[in-house]
Parts: structure tokens; C-alpha cells; sequence
């Protein structure tokens, strides 16, 4: 019997985009949450949804946290607001740092995380993520396009 060799094809990049409801007068945990939805740090019907916390929190704090700081305000905002406290192990809380990183939402400094350059996510998103980001997926997606003529 001859073994199959499966190839693994991992993306350099990858950004999942979904359209919701224009923003209301909804909560700010609320609108943390749709953004996390829209763009695929949450994924919909996730009832473990403590990267909205972590980001609330960083979007919050007036300083660089290290992730321990982050992990007790995150327990802390929990148990206020009587959330579950699912999610909020320190190696989750790390990996969704990574994953808000990878997005470049946020940036680790000294094993400090912050909003990146504390800067406004509009300001983010439009230099970041849509003029940078998006944009070399859009050009390698449309490479291949053209690569099937």
C-alpha cells in the first residue's frame, strides 16, 4: 500500500470580514462584541467570548498591562457584570492577545500589551488592517485570478 502525502497549504494571512446591523445604542460590551464578530476574533454562537473582555479591557486601560494585570481585570469585569468566568485561564487569555496582535489590534512591548501605538482603532483598521492587511490578500487573491485565465 502506498502512503499518501496529504500537503498542508497554511496561509501567510488570513481575515475573516462579516456584515452586521449598523451599530446602535448598544452597550459598549456589546459593540466590542459585534467588532470581534465582523472581524473573525469571534466566531458567532461562541458562548466562550472572553477575548471580549481582554480587548475591553486593553481599549480601557490608560497603560501597557502585562498579561496577568489583563487576566485579573478580565476575572474582575467578569464577575461585576456576573459573566461566566469561562475562558479566562492564562494561556487563553495569552493566545488571545496573539490572535488580537496577529490582527495588528494590539502590540507587546517589555511583555506589555497595549492598543498598537495607542492609537484609535478607526486609525488601525484604516491603516493597518484595510490599506495594508486586506490589501495584500486582495492583490495574492487576484493573482491567482489571473493565474487561470
Amino acid at each position: 500500500m502506498v502512503k499518501k502525502i496529504v500537503a498542508k497549504d497554511t496561509p501567510l494571512a488570513e481575515l475573516t470580514l462579516r456584515k452586521y446591523e449598523k451599530p446602535g445604542a448598544d452597550s459598549r460590551r456589546d459593540l466590542i462584541r459585534k467588532l470581534c464578530l465582523s472581524i473573525g476574533l469571534l466566531q458567532p454562537g461562541d458562548s466562550r467570548d472572553s477575548i471580549v473582555d481582554i480587548f475591553h479591557v486593553l481599549l480601557d486601560a490608560k497603560e501597557a498591562l502585562d498579561s496577568d494585570h489583563v487576566q485579573e481585570m478580565v476575572i474582575s469585569y467578569r464577575k461585576k457584570n456576573k459573566l461566566a468566568l469561562h475562558g479566562i485561564a492564562q494561556s487563553n487569555i495569552r493566545r488571545q492577545l496573539r490572535r488580537m496582535r496577529e490582527l495588528f489590534l494590539v502590540e507587546k512591548k517589555n511583555n506589555l500589551y497595549r492598543i498598537t501605538e495607542n492609537e484609535s482603532l478607526e486609525m488601525i483598521f484604516q491603516e493597518k488592517i484595510k490599506n495594508f492587511y486586506l490589501s495584500s490578500i486582495l492583490n495574492r487573491v487576484e493573482e491567482y485570478f489571473k493565474a487561470l485565465k
